[in-house]
């Protein structure tokens, strides 16, 4: 597939767009430390070397990496082999000192498999050229998880410490950490850990910038099965309590990925690692693959600053040299910064508008002129024009402001559905009329502002 550029001689490839959009991420992410977590039903997957391939690209990006995998459907196969079984309380194993030969067998045996994906350079594979070292060790310190409602979990643990600096002096010298569901105490014991829960400290500990969960579906979903992109916990309790019911398969990463962000973790992602491509396409596209928990807005309407006329320029040319709008040189946006409102989705400026005052006389209502509304191309059959209107109508009201009158030549019909009426020209106060462009012929609308 290919995109016509403005040189219709010359035809860009996709890739190339691809590359150049994700460059902003590429730059953004590197050095950082990301907690990569899947469970060892990931391992069953066919998209499951696909992912490894993916993880040594992020390698190769500069991202620091901690993997930390399960084991469960492994353990019990092999306890099945040893003819034990081992109940389940409150999604922990009950781990016996009979069951711990086929945890520690199933735990080594995958730590072994992932080092050999990891080590391998066969010319004309993606891994071809690269030297990953992987490095796993005795970095987690476990404790009993004792005695609960009456049930001793005997070698079910807990984590009791993380060695962060053993850790970040890998991670400095390009070290993969590997880390599996065990951990060791003082006294020399081998304790059984839900691996959720190692990844979730490992990443609290190291202050970790991003902590991803590969889960089966791709992410958490609403009662209508839409994929729900992002959850801001602190915002919607009652809802986060809600989806924890309704998406069963997700509610232990959910609850650890909430955890994880209440103490310091920016941002966690729940993706499929049935999904190809899955990884990347989270870390580097705008919308990503899956769901973003995080207590920190990944989209938010706000007030536009100085620093944001870079971007507000990028999302008006295209739409200044179709004649759509205005031509507003960066001067002017310098000057008139103040009157704008941008949505900002990951630190790009997708829509704005701008609310100006018009001079009144006495007899004459307070008015004020909705300007410069402008969504990305990528994001128009979203509701993000409705929204930075709706933010502009209340700073209208908090200005007194009683009527609002808008000029356009293209969207008269769209400010129609937002409740706009189409007037004269006459009906504009004075001292908007006389700044009139008859060559441009713009049509007028207003509105009532509900003081």
């Amino acid at each position: 597939m290919t995109i016509q550029t403005q040189d219709k001689h010359r035809i860009t490839p996709q890739y190339v767009h691809w590359f150049r959009d994700a460059a902003p991420y590429i730059n953004m992410h590197r050095g950082k430390t990301f907690v990569l977590m899947f469970g060892g039903e990931a391992l069953y997957s066919v998209n499951f070397q696909h992912i490894i391939h993916d993880i040594a690209l992020l390698h190769a990006l500069g991202i620091r990496l901690v993997l930390v995998y399960g084991a469960r459907p492994q353990i019990n196969t092999s306890l099945q082999q040893l003819g034990l079984e081992t109940p389940f309380l409150h999604h922990r194993r009950i781990t016996t000192r009979q069951a711990l030969p086929a945890v520690l067998n199933a735990v080594g045996s995958i730590r072994l498999q992932i080092e050999a994906l990891l080590s391998m350079g066969v010319a004309n594979s993606p891994m071809f050229g690269a030297r990953i070292d992987v490095v796993s060790g005795n970095f987690v310190t476990a404790k009993p998880y004792g005695i609960r409602e009456g049930v001793d979990f005997q070698l079910t643990g807990e984590v009791r410490a993380v060695d962060v600096a053993a850790m970040t002096h890998n991670l400095a010298n390009q070290h993969i950490v590997l880390l599996g569901p065990t951990g060791y105490s003082t006294t020399g014991e081998v304790y059984n850990l839900p691996a959720e829960e190692v990844a979730t400290r490992v990443a609290i500990d190291l202050q970790a910038d991003k902590l991803i969960f590969f889960c089966e579906q791709q992410g958490l979903m609403d009662a209508h099965g839409v994929l729900i992109r992002e959850l801001i916990p602190k915002d919607a309790q009652d809802d986060v309590q809600q989806m924890m019911v309704s998406n069963t398969a997700h509610h232990l990463p959910l609850q650890e990925a909430i955890q994880a962000c209440q103490h310091g973790v920016k941002r966690c992602h729940l993706i499929s690692y049935q999904q190809d491509g899955a990884l990347l396409t989270e870390l580097f596209t705008r919308d990503g693959a899956g769901t973003l928990v995080s207590d920190l807005r990944f989209e938010e309407v706000r007030q536009a600053t100085i620093y944001d006329v870079g971007g507000l320029l990028n999302l008006l040319r295209p739409l200044e040299k179709q004649g759509v709008l205005v031509y507003r040189s960066r001067e002017r946006l310098e000057d008139e910064i103040e009157h704008f409102a941008v949505i900002e989705r990951d630190g790009m400026i997708i829509a704005c508008a701008a609310l100006y005052p018009i001079p009144t006389t006495a007899d004459e209502a307070k008015a004020g002129e909705i300007a410069c509304v402008a969504v990305h191309q990528d994001y128009r059959k979203s509701n993000r024009g409705a929204q930075v209107l709706a933010f502009l109508q209340q700073r209208a009201k908090a200005q007194h402001i009683e009527v609002l009158f808008l000029l356009t030549t293209h969207t008269g019909h769209w400010f129609m559905e937002q409740g706009f009426e189409e007037v004269a020209t006459t009906q504009l106060p004075a001292a908007r009329q006389a700044l009139y462009n008859y060559q441009r012929n713009s049509q007028v609308y207003w509105k009532s502002v509900d003081i």
